[in-house]
């Protein structure tokens, strides 16, 4: 194995209007090993704030190689020798006066180690990492952390451990529950999104791979390869580990956990009414949560990749960031002008994933989430496929569907109001109550679970499905919500339980028998979402036995963790006297009602 000793340490202050220093050294104290990091900051300067990104898709890898058609669409102003996929550009901000720090992940990059991403090692590391930061010689002894996604959800477990000179955080598009959020939505795995990203962004830049500079995918490991068996045994395998591991109190997922309350750092949580299958859920719950005097939510619409560097919304950044790090507050931050709240309402039809005609939608100021006015209003489902107003199905019936849909082939519901009367908004948490059963295929096996995936979609006056633009760009609807039925507990007695979003455990305690011909109650927790919905348009309900449009990449098919053994049958949803289902959606009246 090479000596990861060596001095890689290299500076350049006359290529650049800036100081490149390459792969300056971090040794651990808390745990072995070290972390590389580059470190970008402007010149004529002795001492400024820093901002600082960790992760795995390597510090080293030009953002033009890592996804070309992403970057040929980023802002001019944010494009330079040395941008990277999802991070702060170096040239705008050290010409802004902070210093960025780019380390490579332990195990990833020029950092030698075992690769473990997203586990408590990362997260302790990082906090060397932050503390490293503050107590450089050119170090305002301020940093701040500003990234997207993986550099974003990163930013809720480092800030909880409250590193030395963490000033302020701006997780942008960044989930907070790894297990809720990120792995397993509702108890059902998510695992396609996991082999993509690991497969594709992860593994290919772990430290000691061959051919990463024949592949443009950085420089090679510059202390040399590492043979397979070496790489294998020096990676905990993300594919492999959230199959292997289904519940809450399994040490996988348990030493993942942290308390949100813990974050006492200014906050500026970024969330996107378009990331309906992976972060938007943790935006919002990490800004109710965190425990900062000074926090702030503020919705957006786009493909995840893109607004952050809009010139509009990369404003909003650093006009935080200077109230927190520099104490420049030229908008309130401080004094409790900002409005805690800031949302785009996505009002009309304006396509998807066209950047330009998003930004027409209208922003509002809120000084509080979930809004105080919001008017919790039940739909109820009707076996003729209907959503109204008011229950009273005065005798039994239930509607059937196959188990196991898949997005190639779907198998579900739907539930259609009538056309809306006048403009409403809906904005907030969602639930779905729903009576369900299962029974078996003639000839199959006895089902012993049901996997259950709702969905909420928009039509306009004509008909037609209105889409909003997903993370990767596709089309997506409102919103998604998901639950195996054998994970329905909920504890009501958790501080985190509310009646708009029911708590769940989901530890293996928690598992409830689901008997083939029972029916039960459950509780769907249904992403937050905003829409205003025009005169003459409607909303459909539907229930489905997997992912149907909208899901994308983010699909949920792993067949041991959804096994024909276990699922494959009929499902059903049950109505009559005192068997109702509804949907409680969040409906918003205007300030002046």
């Amino acid at each position: 194995m090479p000596n990861p000793t060596k001095d890689l340490h290299t500076v350049d202050d006359t290529s650049f209007p800036y100081i490149v220093e390459q792969n300056a050294t971090i040794r651990l104290v808390h745990s072995n090993g070290l972390v590389r990091c580059n470190v970008y900051r402007p010149k004529g300067v002795d001492r400024v704030p820093v901002l600082v990104t960790y992760g795995p898709y390597g510090k080293d890898i030009h953002y033009k190689d890592f996804h070309p058609k992403s970057f040929s669409e980023v802002n001019p102003n944010h494009k330079s020798a040395h941008s990277a996929w999802e991070t702060p550009d170096p040239a705008f901000w050290t010409g802004h006066g902070y210093a960025v720090v780019r380390a490579d992940e332990v195990g990833t990059g020029q950092s030698p180690g075992t690769l473990d991403t997203m586990s408590r090692m990362t997260s302790e590391a990082f906090c060397e990492v932050v503390e490293w930061a503050s107590e450089q010689a050119w170090s305002s002894g301020k940093v701040g952390l500003l990234g997207i996604s993986y550099y974003a959800g990163s930013q809720w477990r480092v800030a909880a451990r409250k590193p030395k000179g963490l000033a302020a955080i701006v997780p942008w598009e960044g989930m907070s529950d790894y297990y809720r959020d990120r792995c397993r939505h509702g108890g059902i795995s998510s695992n396609s999104f996991i082999k993509f990203w690991w497969n594709r962004q992860v593994v290919t830049n772990q430290y000691g791979r061959p051919g990463r500079s024949a592949s443009s995918w950085g420089p090679d490991t510059i202390e040399g390869d590492l043979p397979e068996e070496e790489l294998v045994a020096n990676r905990n395998d993300q594919t492999i580990d959230n199959q292997a591991h289904r519940f809450r109190d399994e040490e996988y997922y348990s030493s993942k956990e942290y308390d949100m309350g813990d974050i006492e750092v200014p906050l500026l949580s970024v969330g996107n009414w378009g990331g309906i299958l992976l972060h938007l859920r943790g935006n919002i719950e990490g800004y109710i949560h965190a425990g900062s005097q000074h926090k702030f939510l503020r919705m957006i619409v786009g493909r995840h990749d893109l607004p952050f560097y809009y010139d509009e919304e990369v404003s909003v950044q650093k006009s935080f960031l200077d109230a927190f790090l520099k104490g420049e507050d030229k908008d309130g931050w401080t004094s409790g002008q900002m409005p805690p709240v800031s949302l785009v309402l996505r009002k009309g039809n304006l396509g998807f994933n066209n950047p330009q005609k998003e930004k027409e939608f209208p922003r509002r100021d809120e000084t509080e989430w979930p809004i105080a006015r919001t008017q919790y209003t039940k739909l109820y489902l009707t076996p003729d496929l209907k959503l109204q107003d008011k229950a009273g199905v005065t005798n039994r019936h239930k509607l059937s569907y196959k188990a196991l849909g898949t997005l190639e082939n779907p198998q579900c519901l739907q539930f259609t109001t009538e056309s809306f009367d006048r403009e409403t908004e809906i904005t907030g948490h969602i639930t779905a109550h729903l009576n369900v059963s299962v029974t078996p295929d003639a000839g199959g096996p006895t089902p012993s679970d049901i996997d259950v995936f709702v969905t909420l979609r928009h039509l306009d006056a004509e008909g037609s499905e209105i889409f909003y633009t997903g993370t990767a760009g596709d089309p997506v609807p409102l919103t998604k919500g998901w639950l195996r039925v054998s994970m329905r507990a909920v504890n009501t007695a958790h501080p985190k339980h509310r009646e708009w979003l029911p708590h769940r455990d989901y530890t293996s305690a928690d598992v409830l028998p689901v008997i083939q011909g029972e029916m039960y109650a459950i509780d769907v927790e249904v992403w937050p979402t905003n829409v205003i919905v025009g005169v003459g348009g409607k909303l459909v309900f539907e229930i489905s036995s997997g992912d149907t449009q909208g899901s994308g990449i983010f699909g949920h098919n792993d067949p041991v963790d959804r096994s024909r053994e276990k699922f494959q049958g009929v499902n059903h949803l049950h109505f009559g006297p005192g068997i109702e289902s509804f949907i409680t959606l969040p409906i918003i009246p205007s300030k002046s009602e």
